[in-house]
């Protein structure tokens, strides 16, 4: 990975971005109340992640939470008087919301989870919007939406089942209980559970890894799992196989061909 040194670049004093080599970080600053996210937060998530995809520098995300207590929380109840006073207000914010949770789940780059702590409610539907998650053992997950009375649309239960299955999704929403790391992992909800110290030295290698490949594989491959996983009436095939065709007429697949016989490491440049 570039040693490029860390620019961070405030969007609001709760929002945080930065850049270490191929890698950009967008991190949910809101330590003191375990980083639950407000309309603003939720708005400045959207242009990082623009920032991101239009910057040919970096090729893989990473998400995370400040303060070393919580990944995000959810929401900031505190806020609601202001942002979720009424019906108009409510409609809203949850379209604010839906919105940011789509420039994760559509972000056309890996991205990364790296989840610390407490990983509640809208935490738990950010997490299930990157491509992988990574946290330690000691963080906790929970969507304790029955102990609140509400309700969850379609879109986030989707991206939930896609992940951990039909009968996990509902033994999370049926219990509203806080499951354990280990238990992510047995339902499929995390990638790897790794010790606390070893988190950030972990992901940081992890994207590096991802990064040092071919970056129209891996597009190829984030928009192939992207069909499978649609309803039949939406997938649409034709986007897979261009996508797989772009890899063949590169000059990375020619690249990726003379390296692995000259017995060299392959340098992509993604054309």
């Amino acid at each position: 990975m570039s040693q490029t040194a860390a620019v961070m670049t405030p969007q609001t004093d709760k929002m945080l971005s930065r850049k270490e080599g191929r890698v950009g970080y967008v991190i949910y600053n809101n330590p003191e109340r375990h980083n639950a996210v407000s309309l603003d937060m939720w708005n400045a998530a959207v242009g990082f992640l623009e920032d991101f995809k239009n910057d040919p520098e970096v090729a893989v995300v990473v998400v995370t939470g400040a303060g070393g207590k919580a990944f995000v929380s959810g929401a900031d109840i505190s806020r609601f008087e202001k942002e979720r006073s009424n019906e108009d207000a409510v409609a809203h914010y949850n379209a604010v919301v839906e919105k940011s949770y789509a420039a994760f789940h559509e972000f056309p780059k890996p991205t990364i989870a790296m989840i610390r702590g407490y990983c509640i409610g809208g935490g738990m539907g950010l997490a299930t919007c990157c491509d992988l998650r990574i946290c330690t053992e000691g963080s906790t997950f929970a969507v304790p939406a029955a102990k609140l009375g509400l309700g969850y649309a379609y879109p986030g239960l989707k991206r939930l089942v896609d992940i951990v299955g039909p009968s996990f999704a509902m033994e999370i929403f049926y219990t509203a209980r806080q499951f354990t790391a280990a238990e992510a992992q047995v339902m499929g909800l995390v990638n790897r559970v790794v010790p606390d110290a070893d988190l950030e030295k972990y992901v940081s290698d992890y994207a590096a890894l991802i990064a040092g490949n071919a970056p129209l594989t891996v597009r190829a491959a984030k928009i192939t799992v992207q069909e499978v996983v649609k309803e039949d009436s939406k997938r649409d095939l034709s986007r897979s196989a261009a996508a797989v065709a772009a890899c063949f007429k590169s000059s990375d697949y020619e690249e990726g061909r003379k390296a692995f016989m000259e017995k060299r490491k392959p340098v992509f440049t993604g054309r």
